[in-house]
């Protein structure tokens, strides 16, 4: 199932929230992990916000990146499962696979507590998110196709790929 083209109201989003001074990531920082309804930075979420969104349960979807934001590094690569794999490593491997595990078994209301618990996660292991993707998949976080959770899955749990693999004169085309 291919990705549609991108909406530009999210790469306007993101650069909005680039572009805020430390006191407004401040307030939205206060507001991470609580929904819309108990937000103390609502006004400033309703300017960021682009308009014509169609279903409530988006706008969830943005607060919730937007309050995300000021704790996490911006990074342009890579989906969120790629950006825990990059934190992955011997010390926290089990933990953490546990963790991303839940993350990917949540429901929009747990999302918000588990990807906060992420995020700082990732702050703290120095490794960017790509928060324009991670928007694009929480707009499309579905409990019954789970196809952004394999996404992630993936990204995290599969094997690399192995260097003599791709090296391989076998897999060279030929002239």
């Amino acid at each position: 199932m291919p990705k549609n083209e991108p909406d530009p109201r999210i790469a306007e989003f993101v650069t909005k929230l680039d572009a805020l001074d430390a006191g407004d990531k401040a307030k939205l920082k206060r507001d991470a992990g609580k929904p819309i309804t108990e937000a103390q930075s609502i006004g400033l979420f309703y300017r960021l916000l682009p308009y014509g969104l169609r279903r409530e349960s988006d706008e969830e979807k943005y607060f919730i990146v937007a309050t995300l934001y000021p704790l996490g590094k911006s990074g342009n690569v890579g989906n969120f499962g790629a950006s825990l794999r990059e934190a992955r490593n011997d010390k926290n491997k089990k933990g953490l696979d546990r963790r991303v595990e839940i993350l990917l078994d949540a429901d929009s209301e747990q999302l918000r507590f588990r990807l906060r618990q992420a995020v700082k996660f990732l702050k703290s292991n120095e490794v960017p998110i790509n928060w324009q993707t991670l928007l694009e998949d929480l707009l499309r976080w579905n409990p019954t196709n789970r196809f952004v959770q394999k996404e992630w899955a993936r990204a995290y749990f599969a094997l690399p790929r192995p260097v003599a693999e791709e090296t391989s004169p076998a897999n060279e085309t030929q002239s």
